[in-house]
């Protein structure tokens, strides 16, 4: 059985779940605390991070958009998650790069790690500085997003893409903690509305972290 390592809260784990019950792939799943760096998992991935996806081949594929890149190339389907022109492909593949990359670095390690993880790390208490540092800075891609959706249907264009999911990843890991003001943000919050009904949405909306409650309309796909 084809095996994903993964994390609950980890935006990159997260957009590869959805990818993988898009494409319709049986796996299993098992939560890695890649913190502790345990021999087992250093052999599969030397640098201790989720997600890595183990193909039943033995098959080791590591680093989330190389997983879905190696995914939709490995089981080709009637449908394209990067789209089926240049200029849609390039357009998902722009919008991952910076979820993946910007959006994660201003927002998701200075929100999601500092009040989930950096205590795992050892790295000391909450710096409720950088998480409203982190909030802020949500609001400006956010208002970016919105831009997106609010003139055509999806992310990266009229077409459900790896783009849609990669940002579900992400932002599902700030609305488990209550961070995004959907309210203030009508068309993310339809955009949203649309992803938490889709099947492959149900799997994340049902995680729940010990010791860490999910916001109450978290698991609600008519928030």
């Amino acid at each position: 059985m084809r095996i994903l390592y993964h994390w609950p809260l980890c935006g990159a784990s997260r957009s590869v779940r959805l990818f993988l019950a898009e494409k319709k792939l049986d796996h299993t799943r098992i939560v890695e605390p890649y913190w502790k760096k345990r021999e087992e998992f250093c052999e599969l991935n030397p640098r201790a991070q989720v997600p890595v996806l183990v193909e039943e081949s033995g098959l080791v594929v590591c680093y989330g958009p190389v997983i879905c890149a190696y995914l939709e190339e490995a089981y080709p389907g009637p449908i394209s998650f990067f789209g089926h022109t240049p200029v849609t492909r390039a357009q998902t593949r722009s919008l991952c790069a910076l979820l993946e990359g910007e959006f994660y670095a201003d927002v998701i390690h200075k929100i999601v790690f500092e009040k989930t993880l950096k205590r795992h790390f050892g790295l000391g208490y909450l710096d409720s500085a950088k998480v409203r540092e982190g909030t802020k800075a949500l609001g400006d891609y956010l208002d970016y997003f919105s831009f997106l959706v609010g003139r055509r249907h999806w992310l990266a264009g009229e077409d459900y893409s790896l783009a849609d999911m990669t940002a579900a990843g992400y932002l599902s890991c700030l609305d488990y903690l209550g961070h995004v003001p959907w309210e203030d943000y009508p068309e993310m919050k339809d955009w949203y509305a649309r992803m938490k009904s889709r099947p492959s949405m149900r799997s994340l909306l049902e995680d729940r972290l010990p010791g860490l409650s999910p916001s109450q309309h978290y698991s609600d796909p008519d928030f």
